[in-house]
């Protein structure tokens, strides 16, 4: 090996060196815990290069379970620089791409309001006992049923600043709900969505604002459901597809919502 090999060889080893110490560190690990006697596995991920506290988010699959698109979300929020926590609503291990799968261990949860609400307090536990996360400064995010899910957090009074609703549900309040700790809300939703029809979004914005909520909803026009995931084409829904502008604008909206209530 001659002296000008050796001597570029040392100087590439000093820049991947260098590299790797300026660029983030996202660690990303999972986190066993129980609801009553079902056995659950969250994620959490976070950049250890940052140091003290930081706003801690909740991240809410959608009805596939808690999949790696949903941790690949969670590890780009550690990235944004927070702690994100991604919670499991269904058990250990139930993860599927088959629409009846899916849909039958939504309705286990979705049946019972009492039961899915708890379900994502204990999922919240998580974010509220990891020593990174600020306690002042919580929120959370969900896709499909993770965007009910968050809106059911909102409505069981969840100590949370904000949540952002992407593709989601959007399942009405009860007629005395009151907001009663301030919480904002962002609504991401898709104008071709078959699920939701104008009716029952007419209805879910009258009551946001007869509760007193401060809600705000972005739609984007020729998005179907699911626009952020893309996967979506690959399940063989009709309605569901991918669309990459939708998927890149609500996700700036939302780091300009937690810009927001984070200050």
């Amino acid at each position: 090996m001659n002296y000008y090999y050796r001597l570029g060889l040392f100087l590439l080893m000093i820049v991947c060196g260098w590299s790797s110490l300026v660029e983030a560190r996202v660690q990303i690990t999972t986190i066993p815990y129980n609801h009553g006697e079902v056995a659950l596995e969250g994620v959490v991920a976070w950049d250890d290069a940052i140091k003290g506290k930081r706003p801690g988010i909740l991240v809410v699959h959608e009805w596939w379970g808690l999949n790696e698109y949903v941790r690949e979300r969670a590890e780009q929020l550690a990235a944004l620089g927070y702690v994100a926590v991604a919670v499991d609503m269904y058990g250990k291990g139930k993860v599927t791409t088959h629409p009846d799968d899916a849909r039958q261990w939504m309705q286990q949860i979705t049946a019972n309001v009492e039961m899915w609400q708890a379900r994502g307090r204990e999922g919240l536990g998580l974010l509220q006992a990891n020593p990174l996360v600020d306690q002042t400064r919580l929120a959370a995010i969900g896709y499909c049923f993770g965007g009910a899910t968050v809106m059911q957090m909102v409505y069981d009074g969840a100590p949370v600043k904000g949540v952002v609703s992407f593709h989601g549900s959007l399942p009405l309040p009860s007629a005395s709900l009151s907001n009663k700790n301030s919480v904002k809300i962002l609504i991401a939703h898709g104008e071709a969505d078959p699920f939701l029809s104008q009716d029952h979004i007419t209805k879910f914005k009258r009551a946001l604002g007869e509760a007193g909520f401060d809600w705000h909803m972005v739609v984007f026009g020729g998005a179907q459901h699911g626009f952020t995931n893309p996967s979506a084409n690959q399940y063989g829904m009709e309605g569901v597809q991918y669309q990459e502008q939708a998927n890149r604008r609500s996700w700036g909206y939302m780091k300009l919502f937690f810009d927001e209530i984070f200050r």
